[in-house]
């Protein structure tokens, strides 16, 4: 077949001339070349889809792990602050506990019932105390907006500007989270 092809190119070149051989030449690069260009436009375009396709899930892997670790921090926060809205609705009793043992009595039943309900206190007080509830401190203390409520100020001799002279109301707080805030006089 060879031969065949040899042959024909030579006729070829008999019949038509060396001229018409050099503008097939021509040709049939320039459609070579043409060719290549439209392959290479082609591969171009096909590794900016690629590129762009590889970002994307880039984005979206991002976004999933985001939302994964967002996720794990609201159920995080969910379980370490599960109690709060029992231990708010048991802070008025813990009051009213303290206010009942502040009355002083001289019956022999009722400081049997005062023991009591001393008792019921310490127990109420130390299944707050499990659950991570500590008492807010303000005697002697600096005023802290975000621990403490000023109802008053006043001006008092021995005291600091800003300082706590009086609690009115014990504040408190579940582990690092203020749940009531303690109500204090302050000096000016």
């Amino acid at each position: 077949m060879e031969e065949k092809d040899v042959q024909s190119k030579e006729q070829f070149k008999e019949e038509v001339g060396e001229d018409a051989e050099q503008e097939i030449i021509t040709d049939n690069e320039a459609d070579e070349s043409q060719e290549q260009e439209t392959n290479n436009d082609e591969l171009t375009k096909l590794q900016e889809e690629k590129d762009d396709l590889q970002n994307h899930l880039l984005r979206v892997q991002a976004e999933y792990d985001n939302f994964r670790k967002r996720t794990k921090k609201e159920k995080e926060a969910d379980l370490k602050y599960k109690s709060q809205s029992v231990v708010t609705e048991l802070l008025p009793v813990l009051d009213n506990f303290e206010r009942a043992l502040q009355v002083e009595v001289e019956d022999k039943a009722a400081k049997g019932i005062v023991e009591g309900l001393e008792m019921v206190y310490r127990q109420l007080k130390t299944v707050l105390e499990s659950e991570g509830v500590t008492e807010i401190e303000t005697d002697g203390q600096t005023f802290d907006p975000n621990m403490h409520q000023a109802v008053m100020q006043v001006e008092e001799d021995g005291y600091e500007s800003n300082q706590i002279v009086e609690t009115m109301q014990k504040g408190y707080q579940l582990k690092d989270r203020v749940i009531r805030p303690a109500m204090v006089k302050v000096n000016q």
